[in-house]
């Protein structure tokens, strides 16, 4: 008998997994279809923070888990004995004109106070900037050092082999049996929460993506004119995504994906000849609140909703396993506007 049963293999399900087993419970994940079949199997993998400015609970809790990222993902890596892809190599984002630079420059400064030490948003020559060059206007940059990437495919990969090394199962079901529950069941378990409460709670929000052969060693991430351009361990390089609130085949790549890869050869040289060996279609889970979603499912007793990670999943996940599991012992130290009551 498991003391908790997960429901779901993404991202948050393993992370969460992982970590009551950590803790010593009993634990056994349930999966409609494979790990990572639902927004968790993507290419991208940018552990990326908000701009520092206007600073609320999740800008500071997304902070949090950020910096807890290394420990956790280098702790998977041990117990799993296969590396996650996680590196922390920084983010460069152009600044085209001087309104821009004035900002970025402004951001320095509240980076410095809200970041506290931990890392730093860097305006740099564009000349000094670490990795490929790209197209565009502007002869400064922002170079943060919190971004980190991690491959998605690589970080389920190890944190299933971790969790059988920890004794946990993983099995292919649908329905939960009884006891404690944890549904974190992405896109549709929004839709099937929704149903139940007869409430609108939350949607699915489309993405497509691509991925290059490209080995970038240990360049950092690009983030240019909303393209996300990520190197990642294998020798690829990921590029995302579009974000779709209207769709009619919810795992189909289209003439939007292509516009993104023309972006990306367009913007960087490195990827003119580049070939794509990879594209991803999948529906992501956008709470009302678009942030996540946790707490106790209203009027099922025992069973609890880990949801809502929209496009910030991985990087939200260290922190959103170490409260739920504090939730499941018992503590509540969801922050505001995490509740799953929040979005009632």
């Amino acid at each position: 008998m498991a003391d908790v049963t997960v429901m779901g293999a993404g991202i948050f399900g393993l992370s969460l997994a992982f970590t009551l087993a950590r803790r010593g419970a009993r634990v056994r994940v349930l999966e409609a279809a494979h790990p990572g079949a639902g927004s968790s199997g993507g290419l991208v993998g940018a552990l990326a923070p908000h701009v520092p400015e206007n600073w609320n609970p999740k800008k500071a809790f997304q902070l949090d888990s950020l910096l807890m990222a290394e420990a956790f993902w280098a702790d998977v890596a041990r117990t799993a004995g296969h590396d996650p892809g996680y590196a922390r190599l920084g983010r460069v984002q152009p600044i085209p004109d001087a309104a821009a630079l004035e900002r970025a420059q402004a951001r320095a400064a509240e980076a410095a106070v809200l970041w506290q030490g931990a890392a730093e948003w860097r305006v740099i020559p564009r000349m000094a900037a670490p990795g490929p060059g790209f197209a565009g206007p502007g002869d400064f940059v922002v170079f943060d050092t919190l971004s980190a990437r991690l491959s998605p495919g690589m970080a389920l990969a190890a944190l299933v082999a971790a969790l059988r090394t920890l004794g946990v199962s993983i099995e292919q079901a649908r329905d939960a049996p009884g006891g404690t529950v944890v549904w974190a069941t992405g896109a549709q378990g929004l839709a099937d929460l929704g149903a139940a409460l007869g409430k609108d709670m939350g949607r699915a929000v489309k993405g497509q993506a691509a991925s290059f052969r490209a080995d970038w060693g240990e360049a950092p991430q690009l983030f240019i004119d909303g393209l996300h351009i990520v190197p990642h361990a294998d020798g690829t390089v990921a590029i995302g995504s579009t974000s779709e609130n209207r769709f009619t085949d919810a795992a189909s790549t289209d003439a939007q994906l292509e516009a993104l890869i023309e972006q990306a050869r367009a913007l960087v040289p490195a990827l003119t000849d580049a070939p794509v060996i990879a594209r991803w279609a999948g529906l992501r889970p956008r709470s009302p609140s678009r942030a996540p979603m946790l707490g106790p499912w209203p009027g099922r007793a025992g069973h609890f909703v880990m949801n809502g990670g929209f496009k910030i999943g991985f990087g939200m996940a260290p922190k959103l396993a170490e409260v739920m599991a504090d939730l499941l012992e018992g503590r509540d130290h969801i922050p505001p506007g995490f509740h799953l009551s929040d979005n009632l």
